[in-house]
């Protein structure tokens, strides 16, 4: 007879929800985040949203650090209908749109063990599993938080060193940005995985202030590239596997 451990455990894939919010604005699903956050900080069901935003350039909590990397004239996204929010997550500028799988997971760090470092490791793992799935070999960099692609001459990533003037090259491309708040122990933001995103608008910044290129999964794969239903779906599962 097998002796009782005396712990408790949760059915896995069933203790935490995922909601799809479709294209919705950027402070809308902010605020979402939010009362999701103080409902899950007082004990209610750990939530993985999934959803695109139209186009917005967001600031990490540090704004005047991130303003230096925005490189349109207020006056050009004003006419583009392009808003720049100012959030509390960590990082630096970034943009989103649609064709951008992004996904903020709110979840208690405590209670799976994780220090903020380790979350920010394992969603990356979460996201290169996730390409994986398609063929793509991404990896992650020492020197900067994200996920990246090798760079292959022709694939139309946009090269921040040329827009900047830097004059560098660089061997790998960032294919998703990830930024991230913890708030009492419970996650906020999240990651922004670019699948179709038109990246020409990434011209309008410096992304995360590194003056490296950007590229999309629909840049690499082109036709074989899979929907966002598609995408989302292999996304929820990997991370639900990985947070179980």
């Amino acid at each position: 007879m097998r002796r009782a451990s005396g712990k408790t455990s949760r059915p896995k894939l069933q203790y935490m929800r995922t909601q799809d919010l479709g294209l919705i604005p950027y402070r809308d699903a902010w605020q979402i985040q939010e009362d999701l956050h103080a409902q899950i900080l007082a004990g209610a069901q750990e939530t993985l949203l999934l959803l695109e935003h139209p186009p917005v350039i967001t600031l990490g909590r540090r704004a005047a650090d991130s303003q230096k990397n925005l490189i349109a004239d207020p006056r050009l996204l004003q006419q583009m209908n392009i808003e720049i929010v100012e959030s509390d997550r960590g990082g630096d500028i970034t943009l989103h749109a649609p064709g951008q799988l992004v996904a903020y997971p709110i979840i208690r760090l405590n209670d799976h063990a994780l220090s903020v470092g380790a979350y920010v490791r394992k969603l990356e793992d979460v996201v290169i599993a996730t390409l994986a799935h398609y063929g793509i070999n991404a990896f992650k960099d020492e020197t900067a938080i994200g996920v990246w692609v090798t760079q292959q001459s022709g694939t139309g990533a946009v090269s921040c060193a040329e827009k900047t003037g830097t004059g560098r090259v660089f061997s790998s491309a960032k294919i998703c940005a990830l930024g991230v708040r913890i708030k009492r122990g419970v996650s906020l933001h999240g990651i922004a995985l670019n699948l179709t995103t038109d990246l020409s608008l990434f011209n309008l910044i410096n992304p995360c202030g590194l003056n490296r290129p950007i590229t999309s999964i629909h840049n690499i794969l082109g036709d074989a590239a899979p929907t966002m239903a598609h995408l989302k779906q292999s996304f929820a599962q990997n991370f639900l596997a990985a947070f179980a």
